[in-house]
């Protein structure tokens, strides 16, 4: 009775490559790469109002602020959504905190080309509301 031995040629040719394929991963991440790079600047959108200049530092906060933007033509918006000048005392009510929470800070962002009444519109509205911490929104002039 003969034995078959597998001879050393035959072996190597058939064991598993022991090493990974890097291109189809690095062929992803490039993808990946150029997608966020295309979306990122897509999901800075807003209200598009020319802020007046001011040389202050920017505030530390611990809860998200209430932002309010008066545009170019004086429309309202808070957070982004756009509020009728009517519908502006109720809609704050509702923004405001309940007793035990301690009181929002709110952004107002105002054009410089309004009318400084309609700011004030807004500030008073803000102030009869319950809103204490009123920060006005500015651009940072000083050089970098």
């Amino acid at each position: 009775m003969a034995i078959q031995l597998p001879s050393q040629r035959g072996r190597g040719r058939r064991t598993p490559m022991a090493e990974i394929n890097v291109t189809p991963l690095v062929d992803v991440m490039l993808v990946l790469l150029i997608i966020f790079m295309v979306t990122a600047p897509l999901l800075v959108a807003g209200v598009k109002v020319q802020l007046p200049q001011s040389a202050a530092a920017a505030l530390d906060q611990d809860q998200k602020p209430l932002d309010i933007t008066l545009d170019h033509t004086g429309g309202i918006f808070i957070d982004k959504q756009p509020v009728a000048e009517s519908a502006l005392a109720e809609t704050l009510a509702q923004a405001h905190t309940s007793a035990g929470d301690p009181p929002r800070q709110v952004y107002l962002r105002a054009d410089k080309t309004l009318d400084y009444g309609r700011v004030m519109l807004v500030m008073g509205a803000l102030s009869h509301a319950g809103f204490t911490k009123i920060a006005m929104v500015t651009v940072n002039n000083e050089p970098h």
